[in-house]
């Protein structure tokens, strides 16, 4: 026998932000697909109960909640009850994606820019420091604990008139980093994927001969992606086998961020 490493995430409670559409829908049906136990969360509750019964009627194991990533005590109580889904006597989750988001394209000079700012670091920053600070007593109870944080291409680099997504996103990459050395010890593992150009909700109202222009232009594989493609990173770095990889940002982007031409 080669390795004793498991690459199975069945039986595994996985807890998923934003799951209601894009990169989180993906992201739960491929974790469903595999086995797993599957909180769909998103603050869209028609969506969340779609997925949801999307995932059961396909033969896999999903539940849904409602939540608002800004309300820590919503948090607080969807944690604790997703951590008793699939123990009777343990509390435990096993993975988190921190996926929700929000696209907030303002100027540095908008009026308003004050009122964004705080709005939307909340969601695509504080939001992450939230959930896992009230994951941590169940991630603790896994054997294999994993934190997956969503950044993007702009967590790397930037673009005018997004400097809140931008910022938010490079904050992401920093926490994900400051968090693996600070619960390495405990065995629980925390990367990051950026994204670059996804086929998601976000990217709905680019006309597509706009799309294929850009991806020609700026993206190596000369393609925007699908959402799948970033779930199959997110389910690499939360398999057992990954316990060695910690504090990684995984580019899944086409190479857009390598390329100097």
């Amino acid at each position: 026998m080669l390795s004793s490493l498991s690459r199975s995430v069945e039986g595994h409670v996985v807890l998923i932000t934003g799951a209601g559409s894009g990169i989180g829908r993906a992201t739960a049906h491929l974790f469903a697909d595999h086995g797993s136990y599957v909180a769909v969360t998103d603050i869209d509750l028609q969506r969340v109960e779609s997925v949801v019964e999307e995932i059961n009627q396909s033969g896999g194991k999903a539940r849904g909640w409602e939540l608002d990533v800004t309300d820590g005590t919503k948090i607080k109580n969807v944690t604790e009850e997703v951590s008793r889904w699939n123990s009777e006597n343990n509390e435990v989750i096993d993975v988190i994606v921190n996926n929700a988001g929000v696209s907030m394209p303002v100027a540095i000079n908008d009026p308003l820019m004050e009122q964004h700012w705080q709005s939307g670091i909340d969601i695509l920053l504080s939001s992450h420091m939230r959930l896992i600070r009230e994951s941590l007593p169940y991630l603790n109870n896994s054997a294999a604990p994993r934190i997956i944080n969503v950044s993007s291409t702009e967590g790397v680099g930037g673009s005018a008139a997004a400097s809140i997504y931008t910022a938010a996103k490079h904050g992401v990459v920093g926490l994900t980093r400051a968090l693996a050395v600070e619960l390495g010890e405990s065995g629980i593992t925390v990367n990051a994927v950026g994204p670059g150009p996804i086929r998601t909700g976000m990217t709905d109202e680019i006309p597509e001969e706009a799309k294929q222009k850009f991806a020609r232009r700026r993206v190596p594989v000369r393609r925007y992606a699908e959402p799948e493609e970033v779930a199959h990173a997110i389910l690499s770095l939360a398999l057992p086998a990954s316990s060695y990889i910690t504090g990684h940002l995984l580019m899944v982007d086409g190479g857009m961020t390598i390329k100097n031409n």
